[in-house]
């Protein structure tokens, strides 16, 4: 199955150009039209056209920030009517116009070719990418001394850079979080807060406080002329980024804010200076209020928000994917979540949270 589902996203990525034809697809593929519809939908949990129609305007968006070919000439290269339409197509996927990321480029989620093979166990980090996060703490570094914080997303990453040794002198801590799970409280790392996402997590006060809050003590205690937040361009770990500029909004920050964005299979990095202020508003319009808010955000995050106002429904994809394949073992369910919804960065505990949820319904 794998080497012929392998074959079909190869045919459909050499077609992203072309009328797409289901007839056609099945014809080179040799099976039916309806069964590619069908497997596709089922293992990637999207429609063709929906997915190449993502691929197209990823790969625009790649074209906008190297080339200098006019947006109406992209516009119809991949596809679109006019410019007004692809710029409305980039906006609702991006939460900005082409025009606009082309004159201040921002991070954005990619959408990448689908890899029917899934997740790879453990982490890999290309010693090129290894070399690019030396350099840019190398670069920071040089600009404010030793007095630097960097705050991981998650465990994993922290031991990870612990290991590779890729933080230098400077203080680096977890967020150990998972913001986009349970409620939580406006004002942000204080006792009700703790509480509450203790409560939320179905662990004591002291073992939330082990957990999450002491590990970031630094933050706390310390004065940084610079802080560096690295995180991934997934839903989960936007909604973790969006926690912590909204704390630095609330205690009043005012070093320097870097985020770097990382890719979490291959650690490549793109670097961003945010200013927190702000980012405690949208964090009561989104975390508290679950609305999208107003202003404007940077790409991966407008990305992220809506991603995680989708996962708040009752009944969305994920939900409609699991009920399609329930009759699969946990494990085989589990494999196929976290290939087909990357851009959700969901763990283990909050998909086997969502399976019982549906399987007691």
């Amino acid at each position: 199955m794998n080497n012929w589902m392998h074959e079909m996203i190869e045919w459909i990525e050499n077609h992203l150009f072309d009328e797409f034809s289901l007839k056609n697809l099945g014809n080179d593929i040799g099976y039916s039209p309806y069964y590619c519809s069908f497997k596709f939908h089922q293992l990637s949990g999207v429609t063709i056209r929906r997915y190449m129609s993502l691929r197209k305007i990823y790969l625009s968006s790649i074209e906008l920030e190297t080339t200098n070919q006019r947006i109406i000439d992209l516009a119809f290269k991949y596809g679109f009517s006019s410019q007004e339409a692809f710029s409305r197509a980039f906006k609702n996927t991006f939460g900005i116009t082409p025009t606009a990321l082309r004159k201040h480029p921002q991070p954005l989620q990619s959408y990448v070719k689908l890899n029917i093979k899934g997740i790879e166990d453990g982490i890999i980090i290309d010693i090129s990418q290894k070399l690019e996060i030396e350099t840019l703490q190398n670069k920071i570094s040089d600009q404010f001394d030793q007095n630097i914080l960097n705050i991981l997303n998650g465990e994993m990453m922290y031991k990870e850079f612990s290991t590779h040794q890729l933080m230098g002198k400077s203080d680096y801590v977890p967020f150990n979080e998972a913001m986009c799970s349970n409620d939580t409280h406006k004002s942000i790392f204080s006792g009700t807060f703790n509480r509450r996402r203790a409560s939320g997590h179905h662990v004591s006060l002291e073992q939330y406080e082990n957990i999450v809050i002491t590990p970031l003590k630094p933050l706390f205690d310390k004065q940084y002329k610079c802080i560096v937040l690295w995180f991934g361009d997934d839903m989960f770990c936007q909604m973790n980024l969006l926690t912590v500029l909204a704390y630095l909004d609330q205690v009043g920050y005012k070093g320097k804010t870097f985020f770097h964005m990382v890719k979490e299979t291959t650690y490549e990095v793109e670097e961003t200076e945010i200013v927190p202020q702000g980012y405690k508003e949208i964090y009561l319009q989104v975390l508290i209020h679950h609305c999208f808010p107003e202003i404007p955000l940077m790409p991966v995050m407008y990305q992220g928000i809506k991603l995680y106002l989708e996962y708040l429904k009752k009944d969305n994809e994920i939900t409609a994917f699991i009920k399609k394949n329930l009759d699969r073992s946990q494990n085989e369910l589990l494999r196929q979540l976290f290939r087909v919804f990357p851009q959700y960065g969901l763990g283990d505990l909050q998909y086997l949270k969502i399976i019982k949820t549906i399987k007691d319904a």
